[in-house]
């Protein structure tokens, strides 16, 4: 199986990722293994991962969701799913 998640940093940005094998990946971003993004926003909080059958789905979700809006991404983690489709409507009409 694999994961998307999103890590919340300590600058209060979101790092989106994929991986199969949660646990340690995210331990991996906590230790600043992981070089880049969020090895110089630690301390880090895993706020939010979804499971998929393939890296391809995975991957594929990973890219929609940091395309995203920092309040779409918020709403998709409450479950919003009315929110996300009003925030993907003004988009798109703008």
């Amino acid at each position: 199986m694999f994961w998307v998640y999103i890590l919340r940093c300590a600058d209060d940005s979101y790092y989106t990722g994929h991986t199969d094998n949660l646990e340690i990946r995210i331990g991996q971003h906590q230790t600043g293994e992981c070089a880049g993004y969020t090895s110089t926003r630690r301390p880090l909080e895993h706020i939010w991962s979804q499971e998929f059958p393939t890296r391809i789905e995975a991957l594929s979700a990973e890219r929609q969701i940091k395309g995203w809006s920092r309040k779409k991404k918020e709403a998709m983690m409450r479950g919003d799913w009315a929110e996300v489709s009003r925030l993907a409507q003004s988009k798109s009409r703008t």
